[in-house]
């Protein structure tokens, strides 16, 4: 990253992303406020008004670093190695018989110790 991102935001970035907070917020309390009409115009009316609050986000400092931050993210996941199927099948079916495995000694373990405190407490035993 920069050094940019390190780097106080100005009065004027805040009132912006205050704004877009703010704008935001009024979107969802309209959505709620308007429930007499159409789902599909509230949602639509409250998409539209999430896209101007998030273009008013972006141009500020930190809208524009959380851009290029989620711009970096995307190139990065675009470089993972992603497993094949049957990679993906054997490890899935490793870690099903791993867990059956512990799961029967975690049992066994459980009978042997059920065994081992009924043999103490049992009335003349």
């Amino acid at each position: 990253m920069s050094a940019r991102a390190d780097t106080q935001s100005s009065p004027i970035d805040s009132a912006k992303l205050l704004a877009a907070v703010a704008l935001f917020l009024a979107g969802v309390a309209g959505f709620y406020w308007f429930g007499e009409f159409s789902v599909l115009y509230r949602a639509l009316a409250l998409v539209l008004v999430a896209a101007v609050a998030a273009a008013i986000a972006l141009t500020s400092e930190r809208g524009r670093a959380a851009w290029a931050f989620a711009r970096d993210a995307r190139q990065e996941l675009r470089r993972v190695v992603w497993p094949t199927r049957q990679e993906t099948l054997q490890t899935t079916l490793i870690v099903i018989a791993m867990v059956l495995l512990v799961a029967v000694l975690l049992w066994l373990l459980d009978m042997f110790f059920l065994w081992g405190v009924e043999a103490l407490v049992r009335p003349g035993g």
